[in-house]
C-alpha cells in the first residue's frame, strides 16, 4: 500500500507511522471536564468503512497527514497535511 504525501508523492506505507483517528486534532480545552479529557484520550470510533487517521511521515519528510481511507477495501481516497486540515476548520 502506497500514501501519496503532498509533499513527497507516492511512497510505501512503511516510510509512515500511524497515529490513530482524526480526533487526536480536537483536543479539548485545558480547562474542560473531566469526561471531555476522559472521551479525547480512551474512546474512538472502530468503522468498518470510511475513516480519517492522522500518520506521520517519519521516514520523508516529517509531515503530519490526514489520510481519508476505507479499512474494508483500503483504499486510500485523500491525503492531506493536517496542518492545513486544522488551520481550515
Amino acid at each position: 500500500m502506497q500514501i501519496d504525501c503532498p509533499l513527497c508523492g507516492a511512497r510505501d506505507i512503511r516510510e509512515f507511522t500511524y497515529k490513530g483517528h482524526e480526533t487526536y486534532l480536537h483536543r479539548p480545552e485545558p480547562d474542560a471536564a473531566p469526561e471531555a479529557w476522559n472521551d479525547y484520550v480512551h474512546n474512538r470510533e472502530n468503522p468498518a468503512g470510511r475513516t480519517r487517521d492522522l500518520w506521520y511521515h517519519g521516514a520523508g519528510c516529517g509531515a503530519w497527514l490526514l489520510v481519508t481511507r476505507n479499512t474494508v477495501t483500503h483504499e486510500i481516497e485523500h491525503v492531506a497535511l493536517a496542518r492545513e486540515v486544522r488551520d481550515a476548520g
